[in-house]
């Protein structure tokens, strides 16, 4: 029998859905950052710096970016002094990571394609492992949160920003209108591409809630997990530590 996972509501075959979810950042990937802005009336970018303020980069500290595309964390974390390696399944979405930094004139990020299942890093390398809206994506959560707990060093840091499941009962519905029915509008009109912006709001709404998740990051082998809640929950912070 056949191994299914979600992609947005459907169910496909389990090696099916990483080229699939490939295809869908190939698609966004040069609006990618318009569309955030215009999804989040630019909200995203005050969770992302709420988010690195929560990992207090150290200056020269080792940190591994996943799924940071376009550099958006990693560029903060830069920022602040810390050895950033940008990683990404997708090519394209490093491209527009590595030009943006080229803009900016950021020097001494790394960039490199990977599959957060199957990491080619060795062991204890970093010393704090990131990833925002990006784990959902992953075809085998579970795998993926081994592989960040194996590169961590003793005493390393997992961040995990993600979409989850508002716990405010009256804007949950009026998100859910929203995001069900706005959203992929806006991904037509904006990026020319309704079905990849449907996908991505389908895949959040299969996402594990923010107990469930915390619980499958204590599974993995971290200790000391939180969940800090933005907006009830429609966004969520968690962490955790390799002891």
């Amino acid at each position: 029998m056949n191994d299914t996972v979600s992609f947005g509501y459907r169910d496909v075959d389990a090696t099916q859905k990483t080229g699939m979810v490939k295809g869908v950042f190939s698609n966004v990937a040069g609006k990618y950052d318009l569309m955030n802005d215009a999804m989040s009336a630019g909200a995203h970018r005050l969770w992302k710096d709420q988010f690195v303020k929560r990992v207090k980069p150290q200056p020269d500290e080792a940190i591994l970016d996943m799924a940071g595309g376009t550099g958006d964390i990693a560029f903060r974390l830069h920022d602040r002094g810390a050895r950033v390696t940008v990683a990404d399944i997708n090519p394209e979405m490093l491209a527009v990571g590595m030009e943006r930094a080229a803009k900016k004139g950021l020097t001494g990020l790394a960039w490199s394609e990977q599959n957060a299942e199957v990491l080619d890093f060795p062991d204890r390398q970093f010393d704090a492992y990131t990833i925002a809206f990006g784990i959902r994506n992953v075809t085998h959560i579970d795998k993926a949160l081994a592989e960040a707990h194996r590169v961590l060093k003793f005493g390393g840091r997992f961040f995990c920003l993600e979409f989850s499941t508002t716990l405010w009962p009256g804007f949950a519905d009026v998100y859910d209108a929203y995001s069900h029915h706005i959203v992929p509008k806006l991904g037509k009109l904006l990026a020319n591409d309704e079905e990849s912006y449907r996908y991505l709001i389908e895949s959040i709404r299969r996402f594990p809630d923010m107990a469930k998740f915390e619980g499958l990051i204590r599974a993995a082998g971290f200790t000391q997990t939180k969940v800090e809640p933005i907006l009830g929950g429609l966004v969520a912070i968690h962490s955790g530590w390799k002891a």
